[in-house]
């Protein structure tokens, strides 16, 4: 309770119950409960910075937000974020919140995934947006990366042109391919200022990592 109290303040009974309300973790290391707590703790960082947000809404959006599991490499990838939203709607409806509230929270959720193109419309969706953005990049998002990698089955990269200098990039083949394909372009875009400049450390970080592992394997000198 510790560690939900630290994050969540006043809204930490929220958090804790829809916490159980999800149930057992699946097998997904890269969506698990730490997850959850991550993103949510970004969430309330950037919250600090933007006045108006409403706690409970962005508490139960950010705990919600992946409450249905769907893999990377799955064609139901793109509905991820609504399948999510639907779950959550009746999580909420069954705690006894109040539609206009669990319409807000939905739409918190539904904006959040880059794949769904949702444009968040309210404070709360932008901040869960870049919440979730922020777990996908740093050191954490290089871990993630390189996790859900394994999980796909991928090469750690193209031993014939590591960088793509003369090919396309291709991130279902190899990992390294998946920072220009997609990593660095997230870390450009972000919906509050407070999420922008924490993206755009997270970048250096990982600027930093491609440079080094190039470098390692022959392909940059330092």
């Amino acid at each position: 309770m510790d560690k939900i109290a630290a994050i969540f303040g006043e809204q930490a009974a929220l958090a804790s119950r829809l916490l159980a309300a999800l149930g057992p973790e699946g097998d997904d290391g890269s969506h698990d409960r730490s997850h959850l707590l991550r993103v949510a703790q970004n969430a309330m960082r950037i919250a600090a910075a933007e006045p108006g947000c409403d706690r409970a809404v962005l508490t139960a959006a950010v705990i919600l937000h992946d409450c249905v599991a769907v893999e990377k490499d799955s064609p139901l990838r793109s509905r991820a974020s609504r399948l999510a939203a639907t779950h959550a709607r009746t999580i909420l409806s069954g705690i006894g919140w109040n539609q206009g509230t669990i319409d807000q929270t939905v739409h918190a959720i539904e904006a959040h995934s880059f794949s769904a193109g949702i444009p968040p419309e309210t404070l709360e969706a932008r901040i869960v947006q870049d919440a979730d953005r922020l777990d996908a990049i740093g050191a954490i998002g290089v871990a993630r990366c390189f996790y859900v990698a394994g999980r796909m089955g991928s090469g750690l990269y193209d031993p014939d042109d590591p960088a793509a200098a003369n090919r396309a990039l291709n991130d279902r083949a190899f990992a390294l391919d998946h920072f220009g394909a997609k990593l660095f372009k997230i870390a450009g875009n972000f919906q509050t200022k407070a999420g922008q400049d924490l993206a755009n450390a997270r970048n250096r970080t990982m600027q930093g990592f491609v440079h080094a592992l190039l470098n390692e394997i022959g392909e940059e000198q330092a």
